[in-house]
């Protein structure tokens, strides 16, 4: 949802208003990072914490500030909003913005100086910092939210994550820019990559949800922004909503029967975890689901048509889009937007039917909002940007943690409203979470074998980790080749790829459990591969472009042959920890650090002494020395 006094969105679905490991347990956090235990989300000395806060919407828009600030104080506000219990705030943002800055741009915004004088000659960026030094001084905590491309009140409205100039490598290249200059600041705790990704069907554009490495795909975008942020620090939470649409079982993307298709909130489609979860490898403790839900004045969807109420909600509505991820124990959730008008009726209705299940199921939480200028649901503020609206707050405040009567900071030593708080606790003084918390790891693999050995690759097996009793359960393994991360596995067996012809190797298994515990290493075993073919029936042109943060590469293969290569697959193993993004001129897949390129269908038979260039865009984790060799159809090319 957005900004300003917009009217309700067009459409009429789904309508919105506008390993590295875990973190290990430790007895005094010396910072204030969280990370995800099964359901629920932790500090790092496994204390669970409940996050309960709100929006404030301004920096995504064309003011490219936080809105109010033309009448009211930000330090009153932003101490208004710790006194009574806010925890944590979702900033919303634009790409465009974060590029500016890191361009060196910035404007001098629109503040009312009789209001503000200690923003003075501050430029919007300062007025950022500002802000989090306020945060950082009530303890409170904050998350950015990539609400638009585009620094426009109506930018959400577009339902993709680029539009325009700004491209799909922008948004990863402005969400580097804010991790790297804000790396070391635990007030900023989380990134939502990005704001209600949607789109019908029908429509020129919309956000799909599957394991495609198509440009459209939110999954493989969320993935891969992701894996860039948490290159550069491990310890943010990753926020990813849903979709708008999802189609039916059996269903392609590309059908056109209205019918075929589940429809929700923009943002609020979660189906596609079920059987395309978000895989962050060895950053899976970073991970929340964030869906989002309205009520019937944003828009009558069909569930609120004849006798509906909190069960028929639950059942038809919630459960089957994303309360199943909490239910099930997959991931932690954080409704990033929902709230509303009281209208004495339906739509106060669902609310309290929402607020009663988020205070029940502990679900993390940022209402939308504290902006009383959203024109389809008000604000906790009122127009004067001063005082609260007292009715919405009593509404809201039984879903704000709490503990007797003071409310609960996500900081360790700053009380919620600060040090003098009368009303607030830091989290160093608050007892336990709402149950006990699974600490415990699992128990090590054993019986790691390799398996027949071909020239490029080695299949290995290994038996069964347990959890503790009453223990969180198995999430998967993690496959190691010497000190290096190649892969993970749900099951028992990995086969390792992209090796190369007559080289031995050793690798180690260990298990992590969904609370994110990691076992011991398994005993190594070591393993030959056989072989290869006599080199000489392809070579290979490696070249790297590099880019802040990443870099480009282009690999020329020729046939050096005397028969036509009818079909190919191009492997190679990144030296230094590089993780593939977008690609062209071949179906790229990646497995730890073995990347496989395989011919499409125009480009697959390779004459004698022919040449096809592809290519890929890739992170980059330092200097981008070329892999050290390359194998076609697994013979061993020759590199030029």
């Amino acid at each position: 949802m957005l900004a300003g006094a917009l009217a309700p969105h067009p459409s009429a679905s789904a309508a919105e208003p506008t390993t590295a490991q875990a973190p290990t347990v430790q007895a005094a956090p010396a910072q204030d990072w969280l990370h995800a235990q099964g359901n629920k989300i932790v500090d790092g000395a496994g204390k669970e914490v409940w996050l309960t806060g709100a929006n404030w919407f301004g920096f995504n828009a064309s003011e490219r500030v936080l809105h109010g600030l033309w009448s009211g104080n930000l330090q009153q506000i932003t101490k208004s909003m710790a006194d009574r219990g806010i925890n944590v705030v979702r900033i919303p943002i634009s790409a465009q913005l974060l590029l500016e800055w890191s361009n060196g741009q910035t404007i001098m915004p629109n503040v009312n100086l009789a209001a503000n004088p200690d923003l003075a000659g501050l430029n919007n960026l300062q007025v950022f910092d500002r802000f989090l030094a306020l945060c950082e001084q009530y303890g409170l905590k904050v998350f950015l939210d990539l609400h638009s491309a585009e620094a426009d009140n109506s930018g959400h409205l577009y339902p993709l994550w680029y539009k325009g100039s700004i491209t799909t490598e922008s948004v990863y290249q402005a969400w580097s820019w804010v991790t790297t200059r804000y790396k070391t600041n635990d007030t900023i705790i989380g990134a939502d990559l990005k704001n209600e990704p949607h789109g019908q069907f029908s429509e020129a554009a919309f956000a799909k949800w599957d394991d495609s490495t198509d440009l459209t795909n939110f999954k493989y975008f969320a993935e891969t922004a992701a894996q860039r942020i948490l290159a550069i620090n491990p310890n943010l939470l990753i926020f990813v909503e849903g979709t708008e649409i999802y189609p039916k079982d059996g269903v392609s993307w590309t059908s056109q029967n209205k019918d075929d298709w589940y429809n929700n909130w923009w943002g609020g489609q979660l189906r596609g975890v079920a059987q395309h979860p978000i895989n962050l490898g060895q950053y899976q403790h970073q991970l929340v689901y964030s869906p989002h839900d309205y009520g019937p004045l944003v828009y009558e969807q069909p569930w609120f048509t004849g006798d509906w109420n909190r069960t028929t909600l639950e059942r038809d509505v919630w459960d089957p889009n994303w309360l199943y991820i909490h239910k099930q124990n997959i991931a932690p959730l954080l409704i990033g937007e929902w709230g509303g008008f009281l209208d004495g009726g339906r739509n106060q209705k669902w609310m309290t039917a929402l607020r009663d299940l988020i205070k029940e199921q502990h679900l993390h939480h940022t209402y939308w909002v504290l902006n009383p200028n959203s024109g389809d649901t008000g604000g906790l503020l009122n127009n004067d940007w001063a005082t609260w609206d007292e009715a919405k707050y009593a509404l809201l405040k039984p879903a704000l943690w709490a503990q007797g009567s003071k409310f609960v900071s996500l900081d360790h030593q700053v009380r919620l409203g600060g040090a003098d708080s009368t009303t607030g606790i830091s989290l160093s003084e608050a007892t336990g979470g709402s149950g006990p918390v699974d600490t415990t790891a699992p128990s090590t693999p054993t019986a790691l074998r390799a398996g027949t050995a071909s020239s490029t690759s080695i299949p290995l097996s290994w038996t069964a980790s347990t959890d503790n009793t009453g223990g969180s359960g198995i999430a998967g393994y993690e496959v190691y080749r010497g000190t290096t991360l190649v892969g993970t596995s749900a099951i028992t067996s990995y086969t390792a790829t992209g090796l190369t012809p007559s080289a031995t190797y050793s690798f180690t298994v260990r298990a992590r459990d969904v609370a994110g515990n990691v076992s011991a290493s398994s005993a190594a075993v070591t393993a030959t591969t056989a072989a290869g073919q006599a080199t000489g029936a392809c070579a290979i042109q490696y070249r790297t472009n590099d880019w802040n943060g990443g870099f480009t590469g282009t690999v020329r293969i020729t046939n050096t042959g005397t028969t036509v290569l009818a079909g190919w697959t191009l492997r190679f193993t990144f030296p230094a920890g590089q993780h593939l993004l977008d690609n062209w001129s071949a179906t790229w897949t990646q497995s730890g650090s073995t990347v496989s390129a395989t011919s499409l269908s125009w480009n697959s038979d390779l004459a004698p002494a022919a040449t096809i260039e592809i290519g890929f865009n890739a992170t980059s984790a330092g200097t981008n020395t070329a892999p050290a060799t390359f194998t076609l159809n697994n013979n061993l090319c020759t590199t030029t």
